[in-house]
């Protein structure tokens, strides 16, 4: 009885209730954050986006003086002026760079994780012809759509209007920072938090429709786009728990982001190449959350 009173001891002694929580060899899907703390950088995210580019924009509003008056005519100002959108759209490069800053300190708990490991820097057996399979069936899905529902006229489209600049900064965007900023939100640190929290139906459930349901506004009232949206927020929640990694969704997310954007900046040449037959690209380019 005294051995085992003494094990005992010994064993309690050794507890240290902070191992329950913060897990020394933390996975993508055994994360040392919550899902509060998940939630509070998705929403955060969101904040970046929608005050920073207002911050940005707000002295050159001053610098209007009586040209505005009326929130009808401001609010038609900022969509139509090209200096506008331009300033709008350049500021969301900082709004992303602040997300992936918070992001990093949650994931990484102020350094004391590695980022690559904790968020699933692998491939995990997924490879490049995976990507062009999934891609391939993603363009075909899209080209029924748009055939049957055309796009209509949305508030992304009306950007790319403003003007030649504000196109080749919005494929910018596309390509190089919205895929990994979008991808560490959603699939890395929402979804790692939901699943482990409520099981992996219920993370792939929330993280697809968050993930589309901020995009509404920049879409609607094309619901051919906001359709292919929810599936592409599909597909890239489902890569995430069937390989266990983050990197597969990034690369995805970013060749098929790339493509839209090519095809973006060529739209002038095809027009001259192929006329009227040359729609406006880009249907499914997200460059913010």
């Amino acid at each position: 009885m005294e051995n085992i009173n003494q094990e005992t001891i010994e064993k309690f002694s050794e507890f240290n209730p902070q191992e329950v929580f913060t897990p020394e060899n933390p996975t993508p899907n055994n994360p040392p954050w919550s899902s509060w703390t998940a939630f509070f950088v998705w929403f955060a995210s969101i904040a970046f986006i929608v005050v920073i580019p207002s911050l940005f924009v707000l002295p050159y509003l001053a610098r209007q003086g009586n040209a505005l008056s009326g929130k009808a005519s401001l609010t038609e100002f900022l969509q139509t002026d090209p200096t506008a959108v331009l300033i709008s759209v350049l500021a969301i490069i900082p709004a992303h760079i602040l997300t992936l800053v918070l992001a990093w300190a949650v994931v990484t708990r102020l350094n004391k994780y590695s980022f690559k490991k904790t968020i699933g820097w692998s491939w995990d057996g997924f490879n490049i012809w995976h990507c062009l399979l999934i891609l391939g069936g993603i363009f075909a899905v899209a080209a029924i759509t748009s055939n049957y529902f055309p796009e209509q006229d949305n508030e992304l489209l009306k950007i790319l209007r403003s003007s030649r600049t504000a196109v080749y900064v919005v494929a910018f965007i596309a390509t190089f920072t919205a895929p990994i900023v979008e991808e560490v939100v959603y699939r890395g640190v929402l979804y790692s938090a939901l699943q482990k929290s409520f099981g992996v139906p219920t993370g792939i459930f929330f993280v697809t429709v968050l993930f589309a349901a901020v995009h509404v506004w920049q879409y609607y009232p094309s619901f051919s786009t906001i359709f292919l949206i929810c599936l592409i927020s599909l597909i890239l929640t489902w890569l995430r728990y069937r390989t266990g990694n983050l990197l597969p969704c990034i690369v995805l997310h970013t060749i098929f982001n790339g493509i839209q954007s090519l095809l973006l900046i060529l739209q002038p040449f095809l027009e001259g190449i192929f006329g009227t037959t040359a729609k406006q690209s880009g249907a499914v380019i997200h460059y913010f959350k």
